[in-house]
């Protein structure tokens, strides 16, 4: 049994690896990776580097020749991610792969009216031609990043004293990126998972003013939360020389919170773990805890 992770380089990819080796031999394990340099580190370790990129079919099919199960890291390339993802599946599908485990994203529901449908399309689209190209599948539809909480409140939260988003009274379903990734290899590692959708995240869901009351609990500061219009936000954030792009990436998750997009508390992350996920706080403690004044 072989199982080939892409974006093998980058954050998920790599920690997914590193849990993966805990679990089986380096043998049975493969790696996409765009140039063999980056890749070095997994080299050592004994795993099977190969070299591909989601743009190039014919390195694709190459490179998932012999795999088993492949695990397919979303691009982190925007707007045209569905056509790499796509490319993707096709070259699993020439090369013989048996089992598709596809990054997605956690959301009530399809709306292309959402502030987030931008980056929501791309997973769309690749779900539908997942699910419809005859291999087995599991989706793993994360909830947001926690490790990406602080860029949204900013590092120096505890100097500012003030969480300023317009994310209203919205509640988000979080996950750490470390514990995605073990799910992610336990699925690769065990059977039960084919065809099935997880919502990727903690039994309750979290919104930025209770973020805020953590904070002022961690710190033993009085840490405020204000939700300004977007208008006002997008100001804010220029005036700090935030790139354009970053300022309308930023406001649009922010809506989207405010919106409830990403309210989907789920028991499925609990299950693959096999205990409770880190709940907010207590990743908000391991962060701001050692910063007390």
């Amino acid at each position: 049994m072989k199982t080939l992770i892409t974006g093998s380089t980058g954050n998920l990819g790599s920690a997914t690896i590193k849990f993966l080796l805990n679990k089986v031999s380096p043998s049975e394990i493969a790696a996409l990776a765009r140039n063999e340099e980056k890749a070095k580190p997994l080299i050592n370790r004994g795993v099977d580097v190969r070299i591909g990129n989601y743009d190039d079919y014919d390195s694709l099919v190459k490179a998932f020749q012999g795999i088993d199960k492949l695990l397919l890291i979303s691009s982190s390339e925007m707007g045209n991610r569905a056509a790499q993802h796509i490319n993707a599946i096709n070259a699993a599908k020439e090369a013989g792969v048996k089992h598709i485990v596809y990054t997605s994203f956690i959301r009530q529901k399809d709306d292309p009216n959402s502030a987030l449908w931008f980056i929501a399309k791309d997973h769309v689209e690749t779900e539908e031609h997942l699910v419809n190209c005859g291999i087995p599948y599991t989706l793993f539809k994360n909830g947001f990043y926690m490790d990406m909480i602080t860029d949204f409140i900013g590092e120096n939260v505890l100097e500012t004293q003030t969480v300023f988003l317009p994310a209203g009274d919205g509640k988000v379903n979080f996950a750490s990126r470390k514990e995605i990734a073990e799910a992610l290899a336990n699925v690769l590692t065990s059977e039960g998972h084919e065809n099935k959708s997880y919502n990727i995240g903690g039994e309750t869901t979290t919104s930025f003013g209770e973020i805020a009351a953590f904070l002022s609990e961690i710190s033993g500061k009085k840490i405020n939360y204000v939700s300004p219009d977007a208008e006002t936000y997008k100001q804010e954030l220029a005036k700090h020389h935030v790139p354009e792009m970053y300022i309308n990436m930023f406001t649009a998750f922010a809506i989207a919170f405010s919106e409830n997009a990403m309210d989907v508390a789920s028991k499925d992350l609990t299950g693959l773990l096999g205990r409770t996920p880190a709940d907010v706080k207590t990743f908000l403690t391991g962060i701001f805890s050692t910063t007390n004044n």
